[in-house]
């Protein structure tokens, strides 16, 4: 999902040869080429390359596909010709890497960048109270130098999915009509928030936890197409005034929105302080910010128990099975018989995307 940057350059981050470099993207003539498509090269969100007379937009992370590819990451920008614009070069400071260091609680403007506490660099994009840099990825940016001074010259590496048992190919089968919102590379950099997601226990659970996650997000969204509640009329319920600090984003600004449709003021303030992120006064990040929204879903996935007795986490995990987990996340209206049809498209989902991940169902019941 492309996002307007509020600071005056707009930079696109690749890597070529291993080291991160920032192509500064300065306004150039319509008929002019970007720097040519390469293999090895890593591109995010916003990048452009030429390939073939044609200048291309990558609109997620992406690696070793050739424009125009064949998953929708990138968008053709028409015939282009004539110069070239010059290599990429690294960018800092005068003086290298000579930035300071995060400091939690500090207010930090548009453009500041910091030392963050793994060693790497990010840039402000939003004005925040300081923000974790590796948590609320809507208010900050990978930022790229060299040099010596006060860094480490170190780079940022570039976005992957790590271990993530799910492939991007995997994701785009299990999800062929998803909303272009829901990106893999949106998914892949929430993971973060919670480490132990997908990658506690044997292989099969760390499959059939990814497989029960993207089965419910599946259903709760009609398979990632919608970012927001479909019903309206609901919206101004979504306000518990009993709260002390109110609605203060407004009386119908917590409707549901995300993965798994995250509602009510108390569950956006809760998700907001789990995650380092005020929702209680931007709600609406939620469903502007792809990483933002499957974050406040896997925050919900691994700390709430919801109706049930146990996160969907830990039903997985511990092997209470896919059932649990629709208890967790619905059962006050689905489960005990009160909604079986929603139920079955819950597990008829699982059991597909474990079928795709080329594993069993694991322990306990499908069904709640």
């Amino acid at each position: 999902m492309s996002r307007v940057r509020l600071w005056a350059m707009l930079a696109a981050v690749t890597v070529v040869g291993g080291v991160v470099a920032v192509f500064n993207m300065l306004p150039a003539s319509a008929a002019s080429c970007s720097p040519a498509w390469q293999a090895s090269a890593v591109y995010t969100g916003g990048a452009t390359v030429s390939r073939n007379g044609h200048n291309f937009l990558a609109k997620w992370w992406t690696q070793n596909e050739a424009p125009p590819g064949t998953t929708g990451v990138w968008q053709d920008q028409g015939s282009c010709g004539g110069s070239t614009p010059q290599p990429p070069t690294q960018t800092g400071t005068a003086g290298g890497c000579s930035f300071p260091a995060w400091v939690q609680g500090r207010n930090y403007a548009t453009g500041d960048i910091v030392k963050f506490t793994d060693g790497n660099f990010y840039v402000a994009e939003h004005d925040n109270p300081g923000y974790s840099p590796v948590i609320s990825t809507w208010y900050w940016d990978p930022y790229a130098c060299t040099g010596t001074g006060g860094g480490t010259g170190g780079t940022t590496p570039p976005p992957s999915n790590g271990s993530f048992v799910v492939s991007e190919a995997q994701f785009n089968q299990m999800f062929p009509g998803r909303n272009s919102f829901y990106t893999y590379s949106g998914l892949v950099a929430a993971l973060s928030a919670y480490p132990g997601f997908a990658k506690t226990g044997s292989d099969d659970v760390r499959k059939q936890e990814a497989a029960a996650f993207l089965a419910n997000v599946n259903h709760e969204t009609g398979g990632l197409v919608y970012v927001v509640e479909q019903n309206t009329a609901n919206y101004p319920h979504y306000c518990d005034t009993s709260q002390s600090y109110g609605c203060p984003a407004g009386q119908s600004a917590y409707y549901g929105r995300g993965p798994i449709q995250l509602s009510w003021n108390f569950n956006y303030k809760a998700a907001g302080d789990a995650l380092g992120i005020d929702l209680l006064h931007n709600p609406n990040l939620v469903q502007t910010d792809s990483a933002v929204a499957w974050k406040t879903a896997l925050w919900y996935w691994n700390t709430q128990s919801g109706p049930g007795t146990m996160t969907p986490h830990n039903a997985i995990v511990n092997g209470a099975g896919f059932g649990e987990t629709i208890r967790s996340i619905n059962g006050s209206l689905e489960c005990g018989g009160r909604n079986p049809a929603q139920v079955q498209s819950r597990v008829s989902a699982y059991q597909r995307f474990v079928s795709i991940l080329g594993t069993g169902v694991g322990a306990g019941s499908l069904s709640c």
